[in-house]
């Protein structure tokens, strides 16, 4: 077994971490205008699905930033959470300085680096990440932070559905077995491009999963989300097409439903590999196990094409360059 998967078996322990180690920060969302969360890769994708998972209920407006410098509107009425795993992504710790000088409100998600010396610095709330991880292979933590973190902020507690959520992913072969059965319907098209269908609730674990295939495996993976792809992507899928598709649907809205029924059946005319995965309950277990379910596929897929899953190249050399 290889560090990679040795990292997912672990995340239910990443969950429960932080469960264990939150510390209430006492704000309250009345407090703010907006809420703006900077992170990147594998530390700015819990946000997110954070994002997603709170749309119905998060009073504010939240934005979700990956770049170098805040919007114009953000000033002191702003709740700035700023995630970095590794605690030197030049991009957050750029966003960090300029959260400061606007006044905004500043929360830290990291394990340490110069984000953790800069929070210290400006007496700024942290909740401490554990290292040892590759930052895409630890979003257990991230994730379940920043429930806990967005829930405290509209005065519900998430902790006990999160430990429920812990304690079933804690059966960790279950979801290795079913990435594993999912895998085999795509393994004869492993060369082919993947791309995902998903509604706006499932759109942030499209793009985690994404991001898991092109880091992983080294390979080809691109998002649309429904409806907006029916107004303009729908109409490139004539022929056969050398993809693989796969079809995210929370079921939440009847005429997104009637949207899926639609570009499946369109697809599958033409013999397209179309993988359905399709939520029972859009919820917090589901969107934890949707996940881990999808991490393990991405790796499956980076052993069948034999290549290596742990170390980026292409990324440490734009780093090296950048530097």
């Amino acid at each position: 077994m290889n560090e990679q998967h040795e990292a997912l078996n672990k995340f239910c322990y990443q969950i429960n971490y932080a469960i264990n180690n939150y510390i209430p920060h006492g704000l309250k969302a009345a407090d703010f205008n907006n809420i703006i969360i900077a992170g990147l890769g594998g530390s700015g994708i819990g946000g997110q699905i954070a994002k997603a998972f709170f749309i119905n209920d998060m009073p504010l407006p939240v934005t979700c930033l990956a770049d170098y410098s805040l919007p114009a509107y953000a000033n002191e009425k702003t709740l700035l959470i700023a995630a970095s795993y590794s605690g030197n992504t030049e991009e957050t710790i750029a966003v960090f300085s300029d959260a400061q000088l606007r006044g905004c409100k500043i929360l830290v998600l990291t394990t340490g680096g110069k984000l953790e010396q800069l929070a210290q610095s400006a007496s700024a709330y942290t909740l401490k990440i554990e290292s040892g991880f590759q930052p895409r292979m630890a979003l257990g933590f991230s994730l379940t932070y920043l429930v806990l973190l967005l829930g405290e902020l509209i005065g519900k507690d998430y902790k006990e559905e999160l430990k429920n959520v812990a304690s079933t992913i804690a059966e960790t072969e279950l979801y290795h077995d079913e990435a594993e059965a999912l895998f085999h319907e795509l393994r004869s098209r492993i060369k082919s491009k993947f791309v995902v269908l998903a509604d706006g609730l499932l759109e942030p674990i499209a793009i985690r999963f994404a991001q898991q295939i092109q880091e992983n495996a080294k390979h080809e993976c691109f998002v649309h989300v429904l409806p907006e792809m029916n107004h303009n992507v729908i109409e490139s899928y004539y022929d056969t097409l050398d993809s693989v598709f796969f079809v995210m649907n929370s079921s939440q809205n009847e005429r997104l439903n009637m949207r899926f029924d639609f570009i499946t059946g369109l697809l599958e005319v033409e013999n397209h590999k179309v993988i359905i995965m399709q939520l029972e309950q859009y919820n917090l277990l589901s969107v934890y196990e949707l996940i881990h379910r999808l991490d393990w596929v991405s790796l499956m897929v980076a052993d069948e094409r034999r290549v290596d899953s742990l170390n980026v190249p292409n990324i440490m050399s734009l780093k090296e360059y950048l530097a």
